[in-house]
């Protein structure tokens, strides 16, 4: 078992929700892991992948192997990062024998962070309270890609204090997507919006994820809205005390 985690903060965190990186280590640290966070890394690589940039994604991705090869354990506060590295870099470099083994040895030491929680730490109470009643939206990412659905809700289920309510559907996607909210933005609101109609069928005042991207686009579409619902990220949620 690793004593010491590497956090890959993602764009996301590190330039929208740098709190979301201070709870993920503030719980880890809390559980006695000595936490880093190497200061030379950037992108995981995704947008330009997505958007059919593969040279350009494989210097990114270069990039993130030579930051992150000598840690023990990755952690990352997002499905779709994980799922890039550990699912998509193998495609990138199917092509490079050599890097493709790096790839590989890499891959089993990346975690998305409720996974690693459970999993690798073994653990489902990190001691958190919270006062609220949440419903939990799952990342296309994580559940799909990664297979991810019940360790986040093990987790929230011994936060003391909080009330777990289930949307129908919790599983459809909120409508991000990365480019395409930008390429299909249209379709994209309107996916939003349907989200946040079932979470308002729960009742709940707080919206749960793995994904801050998922949580930006939820966020934006309660304001228009006018709803009082807020978002956050599962380690906030676990930091909470």
């Amino acid at each position: 078992m690793p004593k010491r985690v590497s956090l890959f903060v993602t764009c996301m965190v590190d330039q929208l929700f740098p709190k979301v990186g201070l709870a993920m280590a503030d719980v880890l640290e809390r559980l006695g892991y000595t936490v880093d966070s190497p200061e030379d890394q950037t992108c995981c690589g995704q947008p330009a992948f997505n958007s059919g940039y593969r040279a350009e994604a494989r210097t990114v991705a270069r990039h993130f192997l030579k930051t992150f090869e000598s840690a023990e354990a990755i952690v990352v506060p997002s499905g779709s990062c994980t799922s890039m590295v550990a699912h998509h870099y193998a495609e990138l470099f199917h092509k490079e024998p050599e890097t493709l083994a790096r790839v590989h040895a890499l891959e089993k030491r990346v975690f998305e962070f409720s996974t690693f929680l459970t999993e690798v730490a073994g653990v489902e109470d990190v001691g958190a309270r919270l006062e609220e009643i949440v419903t939990f939206h799952d990342g296309c990412h994580a559940l799909r890609e990664l297979g991810i659905r019940s360790a986040p809700r093990r987790l929230l289920s011994r936060v003391r204090g909080l009330e777990l309510r289930e949307m129908t559907p919790a599983e459809e996607c909120c409508g991000f997507g990365g480019t395409f909210s930008v390429k299909f933005a249209e379709l994209s609101g309107a996916m939003a919006r349907t989200k946040i109609e079932a979470i308002q069928r729960t009742g709940a005042r707080t919206v749960v994820s793995l994904d801050p991207s998922c949580l930006m686009q939820i966020q934006g579409a309660c304001s228009r809205a006018g709803l009082p619902i807020r978002t956050m990220h599962l380690a906030e949620v676990l930091a909470s005390r």
